[in-house]
């Protein structure tokens, strides 16, 4: 520091540099994620908050976070825990798990939505043969088939009153709107879909469909027109979570590359952005857009994170496995 002293110049300079250093603005959102981290051999449900876990079970039974919202000062997470051998539906609000099942037969809750103070949990439950599509709304069961065939329900939107709810039916990509089934496919190629994105009237959800012989190919659908995003049909590749900002799509995904290794990577406007360099199998699951700043959910060689404008931000402990497959942004 005294060599300082005998130079304004470079005191001045210091001085302005410091005071930027104080300039730089606080972050504009709070980043939620939902997920899980194995802790001795047993799944762990939890959230991070701006990169602080917050644990949703007590590591006594295997459980996970698959979806996450947040309103208001109240944080909603949907997700389900082993009781015994059989995986129970529920979620959690602010920490408090509310169960969605008996206990007695396989349940999922894939995906949550909270509009005007109900609560709505999409995903399945078996009625003792094949899974049944279904969502909760505030813990009521709406069935979205009839148990003929396994069905699952992966994302769900509520908006102008109207319930959609995406996923697949016998292997027939499929959404429902308040309860009817609109069909994307026509069964001859196994297709799932895994999100569901509602702009005015158009209608876009994003999934895979079967090559006919040894992959998946990454697609979505605008109005039930299909989009291929995959750069190589014969490489495994799945689109996970779409978002629509004005007339850009993004999707978030992964995609093997020629080494067997998965990419995370999303598409805006079918334009690839790779996450990751390909030396390690990573994975994007979910996709948020504040502004020009692009979030997407994953994990990387088994570790959760999550990447703001492909720069990653660790959330799991290197030491352990962890996934993170929901994020969620709130302006502050």
């Amino acid at each position: 520091m005294k060599k300082y002293c005998f130079s304004i110049l470079i005191v001045l300079v210091f001085c302005a540099c410091k005071k930027n250093t104080h300039s730089v603005p606080a972050p504009l959102v709070d980043v939620y994620v939902a997920g899980q981290e194995f802790k001795g051999g047993i799944s762990v449900a939890k959230y991070w908050k701006n990169g602080q876990a917050i644990a949703l079970t007590d590591g006594t039974s295997s459980g996970l976070a698959w979806s996450i919202a947040v309103v208001g000062s109240d944080i909603y997470a949907s997700g389900d825990e082993y009781n015994g051998s059989i995986r129970v539906a529920k979620y959690w609000k602010n920490g408090q798990a509310r169960v969605l099942t008996d206990g007695t037969k396989e349940s999922y809750a894939n995906a949550i939505a909270v509009v005007s103070g109900d609560v709505y949990v999409a995903g399945s439950e078996s009625n003792g043969s094949v899974l049944v599509a279904k969502y909760w709304k505030n813990g009521q069961a709406i069935s979205l088939t009839d148990g003929t065939t396994e069905a699952f329900v992966n994302s769900i939107v509520v908006t102008g009153g109207d319930v959609y709810a995406a996923g697949y039916e016998g292997g027939v990509a499929k959404y429902w709107k308040n309860g009817q089934a609109i069909a994307l496919t026509d069964g001859t190629k196994i297709t799932y879909i895994t999100s569901i994105a509602i702009v005015g009237s158009d209608v876009y959800v994003a999934g895979n469909e079967s090559n006919g012989w040894s992959a998946y190919i990454a697609k979505y659908w605008k109005n039930g027109q299909a989009i291929t995003l995959s750069s190589d049909i014969t490489r495994d590749a799945s689109a996970v979570s779409i978002a629509v900002v004005g007339s850009d799509v993004y999707v978030a995904g992964y995609e093997k590359n020629g080494f067997d290794k998965y990419l995370a990577k999303y598409w805006k406007n079918g334009q690839a952005v790779l996450l990751t360099d390909g030396t390690k199998d990573a994975q994007a699951f979910s996709i948020a857009i504040e502004g020009s700043d692009v979030y997407v959910a994953g994990d990387e060689d088994g570790v959760a994170r999550y990447w703001k404008n492909g720069n990653p931000v660790m959330l799991g402990d290197v030491s352990e496995h962890s996934t993170a497959y929901s994020i969620f942004l709130v302006k502050k």
